[in-house]
């Protein structure tokens, strides 16, 4: 018992440099996520200035054309950014999952080496004693470590909740300024239109005067 008591702080150091190298890659993770995220915005956004400056000096095909390639290269994009945080999640349940077979297995070489230990010591005479001891023991260590265990998962469901919540945000701002712009370029199309009813309404109503001034001449 002594000699396992002595061990014990290695293995909570080990855990906790464990845990600081989990963090540490989930963190690495994140940045690495808002850069990629942040990249996709910018492109985005040079793709709608160029397919606005080109649906100004373009005909109607052509406008509706680029705004489709456009939507089209967004689209793929998203998927893209979809599949990778579903890459992400698939990591962390997978990493979740070592984590708790780890700990079960580390739980059955402790429990084992302390069962050893006592009947090593105190084989015949006191058997009976050292069984319920160390059944006593092998209770609170599971319970300790489900414990642990739940509050890790609970810690983690939470930041993937958190996650989850800030994707969707940004997926609304991103439909949200979609909306815009294809509402800004339908006003444009639709003044446009109206400018080009105009020329040629005041092109026929010009006509029936020329007529007139040209007849007039021949009769004189």
């Amino acid at each position: 018992m002594g000699r396992s008591r002595s061990r014990s702080p290695k293995r909570h150091a080990h855990k906790k440099h464990s845990r600081k190298r989990s963090r540490s890659r989930e963190r690495h993770r994140r940045d690495r996520d808002r850069d990629r995220s942040s990249r996709t915005k910018e492109r985005n956004s040079k793709v709608r200035r160029r397919s606005w400056s080109s649906s100004s000096s373009s005909s109607d095909g052509g406008t509706l054309d680029e705004f489709g390639r456009a939507r089209r290269r967004e689209k793929l994009e998203e998927v893209d950014r979809l599949a990778e945080l579903e890459r992400i999640r698939r990591q962390k349940e997978q990493e979740q999952r070592q984590v708790e077979e780890e700990a079960e297995r580390r739980i059955e070489q402790l429990i084992e080496k302390r069962v050893q230990d006592e009947l090593e010591r105190r084989r015949a005479e006191i058997e009976a004693e050292v069984l319920k001891r160390v059944e006593q023991v092998k209770e609170g260590m599971e319970k300790q470590m489900l414990e642990e265990l739940e509050r890790k998962r609970q810690e983690q469901l939470e930041a993937q909740r958190k996650q989850e919540a800030e994707d969707q945000l940004k997926l609304v701002e991103e439909q949200r300024l979609v909306d815009e712009e294809r509402q800004k370029l339908r006003k444009q199309e639709e003044k446009r239109k109206k400018e080009e009813q105009k020329r040629i309404l005041g092109k026929g109503a010009a006509r029936p005067r020329l007529s007139f001034t040209l007849g007039g001449g021949g009769a004189k």
